[in-house]
């Protein structure tokens, strides 16, 4: 059995979550998903310009790991730039710097926060079986 993938920290979420080209309708186009840790990947390493090995102290994973993501996410904006596909950012296995973040059980639906004392067990119906909340549905239920 594979081990269990360590969250990735993240300074905050991104301001924008969706780029599409001009001029077309989303629902015409491919979409792309970039995670939010590939997004935080971008981020460092393009924009502030940090190595990969101070980017990956940064988020809390190995050199080769921060490598792998990073590639990704820019493997993602480059074949969106290319052939002029939406790019959706949300989702992915991580944690804000402050320790904030959301988890919902697979179970019963209910969600808590990260700043609760058990992480690994649902308060409401005692299931193990948790996930990370994805950022866009955290964010509707927010606006709601």
């Amino acid at each position: 059995m594979p081990r269990r993938k360590r969250h990735r920290i993240v300074t905050r979420e991104p301001p924008v979550s969706v780029y599409k080209p001009a001029g077309i309708p989303a629902k015409e186009l491919d979409e792309i998903l970039v995670t939010i840790d590939e997004f935080e990947a971008i981020r460092l390493a393009d924009f502030e310009g940090l190595s990969q090995r101070e980017a990956s102290v940064e988020m809390h994973i190995s050199q080769p790991t921060f490598n792998r993501v990073l590639s990704s996410a820019r493997g993602k904006v480059a074949k969106m730039l290319v052939q002029g596909f939406v790019l959706r950012i949300e989702g992915g296995r991580y944690v804000l710097t402050d320790g904030s973040g959301t988890l919902e059980c697979l179970d019963c639906g209910a969600t808590m926060d990260m700043s609760s004392e058990d992480k690994s067990t649902c308060k409401q119906c005692g299931s193990k079986r948790l996930r990370w909340l994805r950022w866009d549905k955290k964010k509707r239920e927010s606006d709601e």
